[in-house]
């Protein structure tokens, strides 16, 4: 289906709402047509009528469409903007709705900025698809209707006449100016999403481009997109001046034209002599509703370019999808396993699997280490859990079913993350910690922060759990956003817990408080870490090394350390970086 229809379907919940819109933007012309004809048939035959009583109604309709014509546009001003508003907050909702399940596989092929205007400048760009495109088209279409019927009355050449130069005015005209304009709109959407992009990129980065003197080039970039961007508006002001010229020309060859057929008409006593000025300012005022018709083609290259880039958002194929019948999942409370069973997996686009037959059990209430250099495989497990992604053979089983009998919903309440980048909203403390439980009392938040060992902290801060974080959490330590996201687990008291390098980057001192935060996290849940810091292993129950997708090695680490293997070597070059980083300090 075309781009076109697709967004005319958008505005199916809205069609009653929309033909309202048309009638009074069409009574808003007609009105027009009536003020402007009525008043010169008016002075006309006021010249022939002396009497004022006899020219009583034409002094009423010139009256009525006085009034008409203002409530109308006021009304059709009132009522297409609000359909305008709600066809956007419909769209919004249905981008973002389509968004959740496509992360964070499919998103991963987009940058946050495009995405941004996407989301937000795209869909601005369709509040011009129904005020500026659909309704001024079908009110042309019925003036032009309105008018040729009119002109009909009066003699069918006239009413030709009328017809083809406004067809022409309405559509021809337009159809030029698209032809000038064709790429314009796509091309102009495109530099905005990059321009979005690279400063987004541009401003998280900051810190790096200033320590790589490299703000001359960033520069240099953003202002080539700006100076594209203003080429391609430049060409679209020229093309709607041209437009708007050739319009106003066709406006006046056409009330001439309509003279020079209706004077001899008129000598002819075929077409009376009042009405001449009356046709004429008829045929001008009806050009009201040809005159948005050239902006509304111009304005169809961008919408229908923002129509595609939403609907290339909108059609992505999630890379998991709920099943057709979903299983209850376990009570809460229940203790839940984890089991891989053969599992093998290739990320998209990549040739080589990032997993390969991987089978083990986790049962439930166990803790268990996933331990290998970077590029192993450990993140990978993780995202086949967190259903990311699904396996391409094998199973992940939950509670000793398949996760994918589950709906993604049921699925992801059983599981708390915490990763090394856990994002902290730009909020209160509050807020952010009940992202993992929204009914959460003040007590119950405050003993999550206990429990987490942050609880000092918050109560030292002026605001409390009313302190503001920043973005990203900008205003914590690296331990403090750690603890933070600690507490907000220990709120949603899922019972597996998957960490993925959660100590990363952080101190000696601050890895040992937020372990003992993570350790008594772990009680009473079934946990499975993926790390490269093979600190407290002994405290796990069991410990998997991985190597190139493969599991190599399995068990504690005291039995892992006996058997000399990479798990051993892996120790072994831990113990002296750390030995080196001493020495060095002491030096």
């Amino acid at each position: 289906m075309s781009t076109s229809l697709r967004l005319l379907r958008l505005m199916r919940p809205f069609r009653w709402q929309a033909t309202l819109a048309v009638v009074l933007g069409t009574m808003m012309i007609a009105s027009s047509m009536g003020l402007l004809g009525m008043s010169a048939y008016l002075i006309a035959d006021a010249t022939y009528r002396p009497l004022l009583v006899l020219l009583t109604i034409p002094i009423y309709v010139v009256r009525l469409a006085s009034v008409t014509r203002a409530a109308a546009r006021y009304a059709e001003r009132m009522v297409s903007h609000s359909l305008t508003f709600r066809l956007l907050a419909r769209l919004r909702t249905l981008v973002y709705q389509r968004l959740v399940p496509l992360t964070p596989a499919v998103l991963l092929r987009h940058r946050s900025g495009d995405l941004l205007t996407r989301l937000v400048a795209d869909v601005d760009e369709l509040q011009n698809l129904y005020v500026r495109m659909v309704s001024p088209a079908i009110v042309a279409l019925l003036i032009t209707g309105i008018t040729t019927a009119t002109f009909a009355v009066f003699s069918p050449l006239l009413a030709w006449a009328a017809l083809i130069m406004m067809v022409l005015a309405g559509a021809g005209i337009p159809w030029l100016a698209s032809l000038l304009d064709r790429r314009t709109g796509t091309h102009l959407l495109e530099l905005r999403g990059q321009l979005n992009a690279l400063l987004t990129d541009t401003i998280q980065g900051m810190p790096d481009v200033i320590a790589c003197s490299a703000e001359d080039r960033f520069t240099g970039r953003i202002n080539d997109l700006q100076s594209a961007i203003l080429r391609e508006q430049r060409r679209s002001a020229l093309v709607s001046a041209i437009e708007q010229a050739l319009t106003d020309i066709m406006l006046s060859l056409s009330v001439w034209l309509v003279l020079l057929l209706a004077i001899p008409l008129v000598t002819q006593g075929i077409v009376g002599g009042v009405y001449l000025a009356f046709l004429a300012l008829l045929l001008m005022a009806s050009f009201e509703a040809l005159q948005p018709l050239g902006e509304a083609f111009q304005f169809s290259g961008r919408a229908l370019g923002a129509g595609t880039r939403l609907f290339a958002v909108i059609d992505a194929q999630p890379a998991v999808t709920d099943p057709a019948e979903a299983e209850s999942p376990p009570a809460s409370g229940t203790p839940v396993s984890l089991t891989f069973d053969g599992v093998t997996f290739t990320y998209p686009d990549e040739h080589e699997p990032a997993l390969r037959d991987v089978s083990f059990t986790l049962p439930a209430g166990k803790r268990m280490a996933l331990v290998g250099a970077t590029g192993a495989g450990k993140s990978s497990v993780l995202h086949l859990i967190e259903r990311a992604y699904d396996p391409e053979r094998g199973a992940v089983l939950l509670a000793h079913r398949d996760i994918r009998r589950y709906a993604l919903e049921d699925a992801r309440a059983m599981l708390a993350v915490i990763d090394q980048d856990t994002y902290i909203f730009n909020n209160t403390i509050r807020a952010n910690l009940r992202i993992g439980c929204p009914t959460a009392t003040d007590d119950a938040l405050w003993a999550a922060l206990e429990h987490a060992g942050l609880a000092d902290f918050v109560r030292d801060t002026p605001d409390g759990l009313d302190a503001w974080v920043g973005e990203q959490g900008q205003r914590l330590s690296g331990g403090e956003r750690q603890l933070l996201a600690i507490a907000r687990a220990m709120l949603k008291n899922a019972p597996v817990l998957l960490l993925d390098e959660p100590t990363a980057n952080l101190d000696a001192l601050t890895e040992r408080v937020v372990l003992d935060a993570l350790y008594r996290l772990m009680a009473g849940r079934t946990v499975l870490m993926a790390t490269h810091r093979l600190i407290a292993m002994e405290r796990m129950d069991e410990i998997l090394v991985l190597d190139h997708g493969r599991i190599v090695e399995k068990g504690t680490h005291d039995a892992l350390l006996e058997a000399n293997g990479l798990y051993a070597r892996l120790f072994e070059a831990q113990n002296a970086v750390l030995t080196d980083n001493l020495t060095g300090m002491e030096v």
